[in-house]
């Protein structure tokens, strides 16, 4: 065995895997597990804990699976995550745990992100559930959204032995791991609905179908429900466009409305009641992880896809493994590419797209390099789809129906990063609802951040 390279992962066939919706990635078996695991030097000043956003003991846990001792493994990992099924298949690992493995420096990190899947996944196949709390608290708290940030938060304060309910505005908890993230990536019923179902099981309620902001305000919560304090979790759903000419015509979506049709309400099943266009040429407009995924899923519906992107790859938001499943599955990359008009015929329907070629200029206040329209470089592409994913913004609907609670001009709700505390006496928030949309585990670790700046305020 060659230590300076990573135990490699088995996979479904680039050419199969792009006609289903079964997982991609098959993740390891006992023995790569545990031959990835003896990879691990066992740091004494472990860098891969302080770039893990929940701070797990990697080191701890990645020893039990050398050990061979998986339930062990489980256990210190649930000491910090909520999730961990659904990190190790959705985590940025690359620029975090594994980004700061000292492996890394002379070949390449231990795979913590497949261990900690692989952890997972024994322990709900061996049905072993996270410890619950010794003691109980008299004490309630409401958690608005039952995505990542919520979940955590959620899960974090039953250990701490509050009383805990969740409201979720959809039918279906979960969030984001839920309408936003693909089958192929994230399955849910072996996956998400289990890891639910761990967080149900430390004593939480979820409550569905309840709109905070219209159906119950956090005021009443708080005065009339006898909810202690309140947790903002509420995500980031509402999505931006380009505000091009043509945008409005039929066949253009936001990504998180193609996403939500297919992941949540099951569309790409033939058996579902829910429609989806399923167009016959395709175009994604960005480039990041919710790109990756609208084009895998068009792809997987039976189109020519194509990614268009302003920047060139290099400056590609998503992670480096979903650009390179999206290549290897066929993908079409237009980089330094730009949407100027959507055509449509004139019934309404989109016949193809208008696009400028770009340059990269000088960096912007982000560090990345400019893009500058080509002169006289205006080209025609002919479609039938266009979806938009160019990022989303909090929904306004709870911010503005709760008395004292800021937001910035980005209709981000104001709070602070280190324990989630709002301008609102007893209101804490976290995750996409404060930062706007980023990663899952980031949202994690505001809701773990979150929940112990709950636990310090009751506490008083």
């Amino acid at each position: 065995m060659d230590v300076l390279k990573k135990v490699p992962v088995r996979e479904q066939d680039a050419k199969e895997r792009a006609t289903n919706f079964d997982e991609v990635c098959l993740g390891y078996n006992m023995e790569e597990a545990m031959a990835e695991a003896s990879r691990c030097i066992n740091c004494k000043n472990a860098q891969c804990v302080k770039g893990c956003p929940v701070a797990i003991d990697i080191p701890g846990f990645v020893e039990k699976v050398k050990e061979g001792n998986i339930e062990a493994a489980y256990q210190i990992i649930s000491e910090s995550s909520a999730l961990p099924a659904v990190c190790g298949r959705v985590c940025p690992q690359e620029t975090q745990c594994e980004g700061k493995c000292i492996r890394g420096i002379k070949g390449e990190p231990v795979s913590i992100g497949k261990l900690e899947r692989f952890v997972a996944d024994w322990a709900r196949e061996n049905g072993i559930k996270p410890v619950c709390a010794a003691e109980k608290k008299n004490k309630k708290v409401a958690v608005i959204g039952s995505g990542p940030a919520g979940l955590t938060c959620a899960g974090d304060l039953a250990k701490m032995g509050y009383d805990v309910t969740i409201f979720e505005a959809l039918h279906e908890a979960g969030g984001v791991l839920v309408y936003g993230i693909p089958e192929f990536r994230l399955p849910k019923e072996a996956v998400v609905a289990k890891e639910i179902e761990n967080v149900k099981a430390l004593g939480v309620k979820i409550e569905t179908n309840v709109v905070v902001g219209k159906a119950v305000t956090i005021d009443e919560l708080m005065d009339e429900e006898g909810f202690s304090a309140v947790f903002i979790g509420s995500g980031a759903g509402l999505p931006k466009f380009m505000g091009i000419p043509g945008e409005n015509s039929n066949g253009v979506f936001s990504a998180n409305e193609y996403l939500t049709r297919s992941n949540l309400m099951k569309a790409f099943n033939e058996e579902s009641n829910t429609p989806i266009m399923r167009g016959k040429k395709v175009a994604v407009v960005g480039g990041g992880n919710v790109a990756m995924d609208a084009a895998r899923t068009a792809l997987r519906l039976g189109a020519e896809v194509h990614i268009v992107y302003r920047r060139s790859e290099e400056e590609l938001p998503a992670r480096v493994e979903e650009v390179h499943h999206a290549k290897e599955e066929g993908i079409i990359f237009d980089l330094l590419t730009n949407p100027t008009e959507i055509i449509a015929d004139e019934s309404g329907w989109v016949t193809g797209m208008k696009c400028i070629k770009m340059e990269l200029g000088e960096p912007d206040e982000s560090g990345r390099r400019r893009p500058v329209e080509v002169k006289d470089s205006e080209f025609v592409m002919e479609l039938d789809t266009v979806i938009m994913s160019l990022g989303t913004s909090p929904n306004p609907l709870i911010s503005s129906t709760t008395e004292g609670l800021e937001v910035n001009k980005w209709k981000c709700i104001v709070a602070d990063e280190k324990d989630g505390k709002t301008t609102k006496e007893g209101v804490y928030a976290g995750g996409d609802a404060v930062t706007g949309a980023a990663t899952v585990i980031l949202a994690m670790g505001a809701g773990k951040a979150a929940a112990k700046g709950i636990d310090e305020y009751l506490s008083k």
